[in-house]
């Protein structure tokens, strides 16, 4: 039976590259470093890792996407802006939730959420 996911990871092409996007853009905080080739961020019950790791996976290839949850889209947004992120689609409504959708330096994208109150 499965109970939970374990863990989406994202491959990427250069670690000190990605750390510094997903860290200091995004604002995303260390959990776990298996040496420097796979690094783990803890968020609300879930984890979301980058690798550097070859398990078969292009850096960038089109597939699934992550989605953060945010509990301010617009400001979000705004920061993101400041920081030069490339937007792959701008904000946006949908019947239950407001999300845009940004890319990492290989391609990635990451889908920022915010759900309806």
């Amino acid at each position: 039976m499965i109970t939970s996911i374990a863990f989406t990871v994202y491959p990427v092409s250069n670690m000190e590259r990605a750390r510094a996007f997903y860290e200091h853009v995004l604002g995303l905080h260390v959990s776990s470093n298996y040496r420097d080739i796979w690094i783990e961020y803890d968020l609300g019950g879930a984890t979301f890792a980058i690798s550097t790791e070859e398990m078969g996976h292009t850096p960038g290839a089109k597939g699934a996407v992550v989605a953060f949850e945010v509990s301010d889209l617009d400001a979000f947004v705004h920061k993101m802006k400041e920081r030069a992120v490339c937007f792959v689609t701008e904000a946006f409504d949908t019947p239950v939730c407001r999300m845009a959708v940004i890319e990492d330096q290989d391609g990635n994208h990451i889908t920022i959420h915010q759900r309806h109150t």
